[in-house]
Order: structure tokens, then C-alpha cells, then sequence
């Protein structure tokens, strides 16, 4: 019998498989599964062409016939925008994704992480590649965020990043657009992206090249470290009211009277 090849794909969408699970999430972020009658229907993502490669690893990991094709166009934010799509009709495929967890139709609200078994960093750099950014702030700090309008994704990320990190977020949809902008930065940002976008993984290639180049950040000497951010509490909420008092509940709760002020602010307009 001869060996199996180990560069083969597994069986396709497993995504315990470092490569689908990657997949699979850039194309719950960024793909579209169409259906119409009988039965027919596409699952395609349409890119910038400078990352057409991604595209064709798309194709070579599908076992089914896929094409890829390319347009100009022009768009609201470019005169001469040059786009890939990769797309593939089979029903098998099609149906496999969407038990997976990628709805026919508009889904960003509504996509999740996978009930079943996955690789999490890979599925997450999925996410982050197709709806994510990293790199520089204007301030020359490193960064790493998500914008998402899923709650799932956006407190998923939040619950993953925790475990690397040690930092905690928090979500809430902002009042512009009503979507989630999860973000981290200076050393945090360095360990996800290192985490993420390790050596061989298959990623955006200039997201990669964001995520190796801001390991070369070093702090400034001089620049302090914020401390943990502490979360309050319905215990200290209680206290809080209770004292009604910023200065006494200061003391209290070990935390600044300016802190205390626009904590009782909040739960007084019932912003909290």
C-alpha cells in the first residue's frame, strides 16, 4: 500500500484540519452562499486580486470543481477596483458549509463559531483575514483588530483572546454603524498576531507581513503600563449606590473618586 500523501487534503471541511478551519472562517466572514431553484445555488468570495493566492488555495483544497475569475470595476471607493472570485455550485459543497454554519444569504449577524470540533486560532485568522486588520496605529503602535457585526464572532474573539493574553475586552456595537470594533494593541496585539499568524499557516500574504513586522515594536523607555482594567461589579454597583458618594465609595473600593463619579453617573441615566 502505498503512503499517503501528507501535503493531501483531509476530508473536505474538517475542521479540525488547521487549512478548512482557516477557510471556513474567511468565507463565513467574507464569502456568500446563494441558493436558487431546483437545487442550484454558489458558494463564492470575491477579493482584492493582490490576494488572488488565497483563492487558489481555495481551489486546491476543494474536491469539487471550482473556478476563479477576474473583473474591474468601478466602486464607491476606488475609479478602477480589480477583484478575484472563487466560486463553486456543487450541492455536496454547499450543503456540507452551510450544517457547518454558513446561512444561505446575508448572515452577518447571525454567523457563529462552529458547533462541532475546530481549530481555533485558525479559524480565527479566517475571521481576522477577511474582516480584521493589523497593523500600525498613527501613533506608531502596533494593533490588531475585528469589526463584526455578529455578537457570536465578536465575543468569541474577546473569550479566545483572553486566554492568550490575560487582557480582557468587552463588546458593544457602536452607535455609527451598530457593528463591534474588538481591538488590541502594543503588546497584546504582538502576542495575537504571533499566535495567529504563525510560520506556515495559510494567511493573507500581506497580513502576514503586518503580523511578523510588528514584532519588531519595542515599548519606549519611559512609556508606563497600564494596569489590568477591573470590571465593576453588581457587588460594587450595590456599595456604589448605597454610599452614594463618590469620595466615601473610593475608599471603599480601593478605586479613584473620579472613577466612582462616572460609575454612579452611568447607573443613574441607566447607561450601566
Amino acid at each position: 500500500m502505498a503512503d499517503q500523501d501528507p501535503s493531501a487534503p483531509a476530508r473536505f471541511m474538517d475542521l479540525q484540519d488547521p487549512r478548512y478551519a482557516y477557510m471556513f472562517g474567511f468565507l463565513q466572514a467574507d464569502g456568500h452562499l446563494s441558493q436558487q431553484s431546483r437545487q442550484r445555488g454558489r458558494l463564492s468570495a470575491e477579493i482584492n486580486v493582490r490576494d488572488i493566492h488565497i483563492l487558489r488555495e481555495f481551489q486546491q483544497l476543494t474536491p469539487y470543481f471550482s473556478s476563479i475569475t477576474e473583473r474591474v470595476r468601478s466602486t464607491n471607493f476606488a475609479a478602477r477596483a480589480h477583484s478575484a472570485t472563487w466560486a463553486v455550485s456543487s450541492l455536496e459543497a454547499r450543503t456540507i458549509v452551510n450544517e457547518l454554519g454558513i446561512p444561505y444569504g446575508k448572515k452577518s449577524l447571525t454567523i457563529k463559531p462552529p458547533r462541532t470540533d475546530f481549530s481555533r486560532r485558525d479559524y480565527l485568522r479566517g475571521i481576522i483575514d477577511a474582516d480584521g486588520s493589523l497593523g500600525w496605529t498613527a501613533q506608531g503602535f502596533p494593533y490588531l483588530s475585528l469589526t463584526s457585526a455578529s455578537t457570536a464572532i465578536a465575543a468569541y474573539l474577546c473569550h479566545y483572546g483572553k486566554k492568550v493574553t490575560g487582557t480582557e475586552r468587552t463588546i458593544s456595537r457602536n452607535k455609527r454603524d451598530a457593528v463591534y470594533n474588538v481591538c488590541y494593541y502594543k503588546e497584546t496585539a504582538q502576542q495575537l498576531a504571533a499566535h495567529f499568524y504563525y510560520d506556515g499557516c495559510l494567511a493573507l500574504a500581506h497580513k502576514k507581513a503586518n503580523a511578523d513586522a510588528i514584532q519588531a515594536w519595542v515599548r519606549p523607555a519611559g512609556m508606563k503600563i497600564a494596569p489590568p482594567r477591573r470590571r465593576w461589579t453588581p457587588q460594587d454597583d450595590q456599595l456604589l449606590l448605597r454610599l452614594n458618594d463618590p469620595a466615601a465609595a473610593g475608599i471603599a473600593l480601593d478605586r479613584t473618586e473620579q472613577s466612582c463619579s462616572m460609575r454612579l453617573w452611568r447607573l443613574r441615566t441607566g447607561q450601566a
